[in-house]
């Protein structure tokens, strides 16, 4: 009952918001016209970056083995692990929007909830194209002072989070049709 009060309410959140788009093309409300421009903007993006996305993560579970994903990012991965997601994260591109079902897959495969997001929080801050077009506009001493006060926090705080979720027994939802 409740699921189906959500979905509804979602239907009509939707619908309002079409409506108000399209009667803002109508009237030429200039806020209205850019709120439609973003989102057809975005929506575009999306639907060009999102099919690579999930090949990819759906070749990452048929050719990474669950054992090798516990055996370096789960239990008993220790420190290290937070290195390799930090080298995992360094190269993607797509920024969070990639990242999400990544750190999903890693996670459904064994990797400790602290990792993914420690993960997550690499892809945010330890991209190297991000960390090369930050550099190539305030310099490379900037990017390393930042890199260097950023990555012991994004640990901490993933460790802090993950351990506070864990601790509240907390898993994500095997299968979310919302």
């Amino acid at each position: 009952m409740k699921k189906s009060k959500n979905n509804k309410i979602k239907k009509i959140i939707f619908a309002l918001f079409f409506i108000f788009i399209s009667f803002s093309y109508f009237i030429k409300f200039t806020p209205g016209v850019l709120v439609g421009k973003n989102f057809i903007d975005f929506a575009l993006q999306m639907i060009e970056m999102l099919p690579p996305i999930f090949i990819l993560v759906g070749l990452f579970d048929v050719w990474v083995k669950k054992e090798t994903i516990e055996k370096h990012l789960g239990k008993d991965g220790g420190f290290k692990s937070y290195i390799l997601v930090f080298i995992l994260a360094a190269p993607m591109a797509g920024g969070l929007l990639a990242a999400f079902p990544i750190a999903y897959a890693i996670y459904k495969k064994g990797a400790r909830l602290t990792v993914m997001l420690v993960f997550l929080g690499a892809v945010g801050i330890g991209r190297v194209p991000m960390v090369l077009f930050e550099a190539s506009f305030l310099g490379i001493k900037f990017s390393a002072i930042r890199l260097i006060v950023s990555i012991p926090l994004v640990i901490i705080t993933g460790v802090m989070l993950g351990r506070a979720l864990e601790k509240r027994e907390y898993k994500l939802p095997e299968n979310n049709q919302n």
